[in-house]
């Protein structure tokens, strides 16, 4: 909520929305999976992914006006969800062990990004590189 304060919109939305992301999927494994049939499943999940992977692309376009390294994220995100919720809908565990080593790309950029983040905060100017895609 603090990057509204700041005027960040972006920053705003991408961090509300997934906290929202976590939170239905806890709620859904939680209180709706078990009403839904076995062989339902896959399709329940494979959907509720292609619409985050979806929302994810939009946020993509967003994030080619940031740093390269967020586009970067934004880019393996969006493959991720892709690659989950197809694995999902069609039971195919490829997709889905691909999805999975993704997200493993995806947490390790984002670590960076935190670190490039708070070491270019601590020492007052970037440490990390993490260039601008566009420069106004």
């Amino acid at each position: 909520m603090w990057e509204f304060r700041k005027g960040n919109v972006f920053g705003a939305t991408v961090f509300t929305s997934y906290g929202a992301f976590w939170l239905s999927f806890w709620a859904y494994v939680t209180f709706f999976a078990a009403k839904i049939p076995v062989e339902q499943h896959g399709a329940a999940a494979g959907w509720f992914l292609i619409a985050w992977a979806i929302f994810t692309t939009l946020m993509l376009v967003g994030a080619l006006r940031t740093t390269m390294g967020l586009a970067l994220l934004f880019a393996v995100v969006t493959v991720t969800f892709y690659l989950l919720g197809l694995g999902s809908l069609s039971a195919t565990p490829t997709l889905t062990w691909l999805g999975g080593v993704l997200g493993i790309v995806a947490a390790a950029i984002a670590w960076y990004l935190c670190l490039a983040g708070v070491a270019a905060s601590t020492f007052g100017r970037p440490i990390l590189p993490n260039p601008p895609l566009f420069t106004p």
